[in-house]
């Protein structure tokens, strides 16, 4: 079992707060109870009142759910961003790295650093994307690494969202609510803003334009529709960008260029934003059967007239496998240490790991290498020994599909739940942004919290609730 959780607000319980949460801490202190479940109830009804909702895979008769915020933000000193920051980057820089390598020269895979097998037999990894670098080089334009904390200055990076990743629109509407309600508590503290965030987005997509993009790009953001869990922000976002919200049959592809269809005639799209995963963007390419892609979008991609971004076959780097790697994959494209630590990682496909994993299951976090969502996954703590059992069956049947880390003892925030503030576990996702001219962050991210007591789970089907994340410029 970990030790006791760092509180990010009042360190392993000294009397006085952390320089950071000090002024939160008096704001706390000082505020009447009803004050702040006020203020919470209010929060649920801005947020229920603009629809900012999500939809859970397989729950065929659940209603569109809030994701509950919490309105006592998360704190980080510039100090503690900037550790951040330059490990983000430095990470992001060696996953498109690896991207570029592992479908073009495969220098990493011959010299062993990570076992071809992995990648090349990995159904993220996408043939079509073979020879084939996207504009500028760039594959991850916009990444979501999920950062857990264990101390003061210990960060670890639990997840690198390299394909689709969600959350933005929620780093944005958690700050914009926070200004509404809580004026008084953004008049104690200079807090970096986020709100540049679709600005530097749509900068970043326009520095990616493909070879044969002659005037300003026209950008798309393509969503497989009303129906899919993160609909909002895909509508969220093309509002903010300014650009048309698409669906697949609002597209199609002549002599190798894709258009848009509008009431003034076909319009040339020289980006898209996706948000449909690799499998359904090309039925000529990818599932025949696809109805939300478009036909030929491989084609127009391949020939110099289309970027698409995130790129196709950014999967096979958030495989979990893959990033049990990353130490290895940063300093063979960097020659540099890591910044942000893994968590530490027991492959189950390797026999020694394997026998480990087994006899320490009570104690252990087993995940799907191909998870996500908090799905498929066991948190040996917290297991009934029946469910233990069922896992290490699954275990040993299929040992390559799973991946294995210690429960760490995650650190906590204040947070305001029905019986007043208690510490909570969190994690932070921010978003990495690079283009052409480089890699940028907004200064923040999305906060995710585990609401339940002592729940280590995250994950907004899971149940978790979302915080704003302040980084202090004072």
């Amino acid at each position: 079992m970990p030790g006791p959780a760092f509180d990010e607000m009042t360190g392993l319980g000294d009397a006085l707060p952390r320089d950071a949460y000090a002024r939160i801490k008096t704001w706390l202190d000082a505020a009447p109870p009803d004050y702040l479940q006020t203020r919470r109830q209010q929060a649920e009804l801005f947020f229920r009142r603009i629809g900012i909702t999500f939809a859970v895979y397989g729950d065929a008769q659940a209603d569109e759910r809030l994701i509950p915020f919490d309105i006592i933000p998360r704190v980080l000193s510039r100090k503690e961003w900037s550790k951040l920051e330059r490990g983000l980057i430095q990470r992001v820089g060696a996953l498109n790295a690896f991207l570029a390598d592992v479908y073009g020269a495969q220098e990493i895979l011959k010299a062993g650093i990570v076992p071809a097998e992995l990648v090349l037999r990995n159904p993220q990894y996408e043939l079509a994307a073979v020879g084939r670098p996207p504009p500028h080089g760039v594959y991850t334009h916009i990444a979501g690494i999920d950062i857990v904390r264990t101390g003061p200055d210990s960060f670890h990076v639990l997840e690198d969202n390299a394909r689709t990743p969600s959350g933005v629109s929620y780093m944005l509407e958690n700050r914009e609510v926070m200004h509404r309600l809580l004026p008084e508590l953004f008049d104690r503290h200079r807090v970096a803003p986020v709100d540049d965030y679709p600005e530097t987005l749509l900068a970043t997509l326009r520095s990616v334009a493909p070879p044969n993009c002659r005037a300003d790009p026209t950008i798309v953001v393509l969503t497989p529709g009303f129906h899919n869990s993160a609909f909002y922000e895909h509508s969220f976002l093309a509002d903010k960008l300014g650009v048309e919200l698409v669906e697949g049959s609002d597209l199609f592809v002549r002599e190798d260029v894709l258009y848009m269809r509008t009431t003034e005639g076909p319009k040339r799209v020289d980006v898209v934003y996706r948000r449909v995963d690799d499998a359904f963007l090309d039925p000529l390419v990818f599932r025949p059967d696809s109805m939300l892609g478009v036909p030929g979008m491989m084609s127009a991609y391949a020939c110099g007239n289309l970027t698409i971004a995130n790129a196709v076959g950014t999967g096979v780097s958030d495989d979990k496998a893959i990033y049990s790697y990353m130490p290895e994959i940063v300093r063979f494209y960097t020659g540099e240490e890591p910044l942000l630590d893994n968590v530490p990682t027991w492959r189950c496909r390797e026999p020694d790991a394997l026998a480990h994993v087994l006899d320490h299951l009570p104690e252990l976090v087993v995940k799907e290498v191909d998870g996500s969502g908090g799905y498929g996954m066991l948190v040996g703590p917290h297991a009934t020994k029946a469910q233990i059992e069922s896992f290490a069956a699954k275990l040993r049947a299929n040992p390559d599909k799973f991946i294995a880390q210690p429960t760490l003892a995650l650190s906590t925030c204040p947070t305001l739940v029905d019986a007043g503030v208690a510490p909570r576990h969190v994690d932070l996702r921010p978003f990495v942004l690079t283009g052409a001219n480089g890699t940028k962050i907004v200064p923040g991210g999305l906060t995710r919290v585990a609401l339940a007591e002592g729940s280590l789970v995250v994950n907004s089907s899971q149940g978790g609730g979302t915080k704003d994340t302040w980084v202090l410029d004072d």
